[in-house]
């Protein structure tokens, strides 16, 4: 056993950062939370009405400020409750004051009011309000909007993810949040738009301040003030307020496909690490390595060969990502690169490229930047990498895809990548965006038709960022929006996050997964690293995330079964019928707290293995963690601890 014991905030998160709980605000039925000067996961009697509520200013590159808080007095009795404080974003450079107030009543109203002043000339792309819409139950469905010049239009919130904003020139916003009762957004101060930002990777549709197409950055002057305000109204009969929760329920049912091949990612600066822990690595048995390369970033034959010979060490197929840096000459840069290939005595299975304009993102109007023909880059991919299947896609993210459609009839497959950090970095923004994957897989597929689509390498941290110059720096390890080092990538979030990211892909059409890296800041499990890493810097020792792959990659081609899941933001899961018939059920409770979950007598006799807190010392030093037969299921029901996985092998 290791020497030193890990903290509890280790095994969830990665991390001992601390973070300040939620207040929860009760008005009668309305209730919402306090978190860092802004309202989330606003409910009226249990069910949500609107995700989020925030006052939020960004820089130049759209990070966002964590606002420091001062005066902050909070009144709160039954029938109502009142919040004021005054806020300050700054950096070495530059200054923005506000003043908030917020209150909330029983009936259902909430009023959300700031002041702003910028203390010196202020850079921001965006400052003021926004507002989260939940998808769930929202998708789809129809909105009645008042336009900013007093106008009414009825509409819908998009279901296929909207690579433009769906709606323009707002004031108000309604919508039925459950049966014969809506809720009435309205937002003064400026004109707001909408965004949807499952594009990101986000589970909400997203209306903010300042439209897209005045120029940005822009500067607020010394001085220059600004007020604006939000507020939500009831209209109809309001519903009762909903029963005690009830039990996650999963049920397993027919056959909808074969799991899809796992892989992983690697770029050039972790090859040396991961071919130093091959022998580990090799146990996870992953179908094949995404190796990355930019000669921007230096990378040369040697790059390629040290990549090739890591996946070589793991017996896994090579795949090749690879960035076209030129516009004109295009062509030699490519032919380049395939002479460099056929030295490295390694043929890649597949080959993406990826012109280095689109790495960076673009609106949906333009304009675009000078960009070589893609259905001329696949072509001649194909020419010059015999046998090799040609990707088309984006090595970015969603977004870029669904801005950018490729000519899908040049290339064999379809790719996107996603990082859980564009826009939030807290816990649970980190999992409920994975409640954004199935609308990604069913755009993908409206716009592809019968394409085959694959996924990755995506991770919690960000590879790339095309909003900005690089992703954030942090040498301090901690919980960041655009970072690449995400301190959960060690912990059961972590691994958690990585299974359901599995899941909702391979229920939902995915041939193949590429998750995170072998080591380095999407790793699985310890190198060291120019940052810290809380607890394994002294113990060393595999990431819970390690269990997770090792586990999906061998169910590759089992028969992939349908499953139920009654809340599927909480608990995600994977069934599949083995070659001796066995039921095996993955599970994954998404949320901080503990679930009970129900799945069904089908289970009962068989044996478990849970990857929880209590067990993080020994899976931290056991590859072959999850192999063992673990407990025997007496019960369909039992809890889930926070951030547990579960593996379930029917009698």
């Amino acid at each position: 056993m290791k020497g030193t014991l890990a903290s509890r905030a280790v095994r969830l998160f990665g991390t001992d950062e601390p973070v300040e709980p939620p207040r929860i605000l009760r008005a009668g039925a309305l209730s919402a939370e306090f978190e860092t000067g802004n309202l989330r996961y606003i409910r009226y009697g249990g069910i949500e009405m609107i995700r989020a509520i925030s006052f939020i200013v960004r820089d130049k590159n759209w990070a966002t400020y964590t606002p420091v808080l001062s005066n902050l007095l909070i009144e709160e009795d039954d029938d109502s409750f009142a919040i004021s404080y005054d806020a300050e974003t700054k950096d070495n450079e530059q200054s923005f004051r506000y003043s908030a107030r917020i209150t909330g009543a029983a009936d259902g109203t909430v009023e959300f009011s700031a002041a702003g002043e910028a203390v010196t000339d202020f850079i921001t792309n965006r400052t003021g309000f926004v507002v989260l819409h939940p998808i769930a139950g929202v998708a789809g469905r129809p909105a009645r909007v008042e336009t900013a010049d007093g106008g009414t239009i009825d509409t819908e919130f998009p279901d296929l993810i909207s690579p433009a904003q769906p709606i323009l020139n707002m004031r108000a916003i309604a919508h039925e949040f459950a049966p014969g009762a809506r809720v009435v957004c309205r937002m003064e101060g400026d004109v707001y738009e909408m965004e949807d930002q499952r594009n990101w990777m986000d589970a909400s549709y997203k209306t903010y301040v300042r439209p897209l197409a005045k120029p940005w950055p822009y500067t607020l002057k010394a001085g220059e003030k600004l007020a604006q305000k939000v507020s939500l109204r009831i209209e109809g009969k309001p519903p009762a307020k909903s029963s005690k929760a009830k039990p996650v329920t999963i049920r397993v049912g027919k056959k909808i496909g074969a799991v899809p091949a796992l892989g992983v990612g690697l770029a050039p600066e972790d090859a040396a690490s991961a071919l130093r822990s091959a022998a580990l690595l090799g146990k996870i048995r992953p179908a094949y390595v995404i190796c990355y390369y930019d000669t921007r970033l230096g990378h040369n034959q040697n790059s390629l060969n040290a990549m090739t010979k890591v996946a070589r060490a793991l017996k896994a197929e090579v795949w090749l990502e690879a960035v076209v840096t030129r516009v004109e000459g295009f062509e030699e840069e490519i032919a380049g690169l395939a002479k460099q290939v056929a030295k490295s005595q390694s043929p890649f299975k597949a080959v993406l490229l990826s012109p280095a304009s689109d790495m960076k993102s673009t609106q949906p109007t333009g304009p675009w930047p000078p960009c070589p023909p893609l259905a001329d880059i696949y072509k001649l991919a194909r020419q010059l990498f015999p046998g090799a299947r040609i990707g088309g896609g984006m090595m970015s993210y969603f977004t870029e895809l669904n801005r950018k459609r490729p000519p899908a009839a040049d290339a064999d497959f379809i790719t996107f990548t996603n990082s859980a950090l564009v826009h939030a970095s807290d816990d649970r923004s980190v999992t409920e965006g994975l409640e954004a994957l199935p609308s990604m897989a069913k755009s993908v597929r409206a716009f592809v038709g019968g394409m085959p689509f694959a996924v990755g390498p995506s991770a919690i941290g960000m590879r790339f960022n095309p909003y900005g110059a690089a992703p954030q720096a942090n040498p301090r390890d901690r919980r960041q929006a655009m970072n690449r080092n995400d301190p959960r990538q060690r912990g059961l979030l972590g691994a958690a996050w990585a299974f359901a990211y599995f899941a909702h892909f391979a229920r939902n059409g995915a041939e193949a997964i590429a998750l995170g890296g072998l080591t380095g800041p999407f790793g699985v499990l310890y190198s060291k690293s120019a940052w810290p890493q809380a607890w394994f810097d002294g113990n060393k020792g595999l990431y819970p995330v390690f269990h997770i792959l090792r586990g999906l990659a061998r169910l590759e081609d089992a028969d992939l079964l349908d499953t139920s899941i009654s809340r599927p933001r909480d608990v995600q899961a994977l069934a599949t019928r083995r070659a001796d018939g066995k039921v095996e059920l993955w599970l994954a409770n998404l949320t901080g707290d503990a679930i009970t979950v129900d799945i069904g007598r089908r289970f009962v006799t068989g044996r478990m293995t849970i990857l929880d807190e209590d067990h993080f010392i020994e899976a931290t030093e056991r590859a072959e963690y999850l192999d063992k037969g673990g407990m025997k299921v007496k019960s369909p029901r039992f809890a889930l601890a926070p951030y547990a996985s579960a593996r379930i092998l029917s009698a």
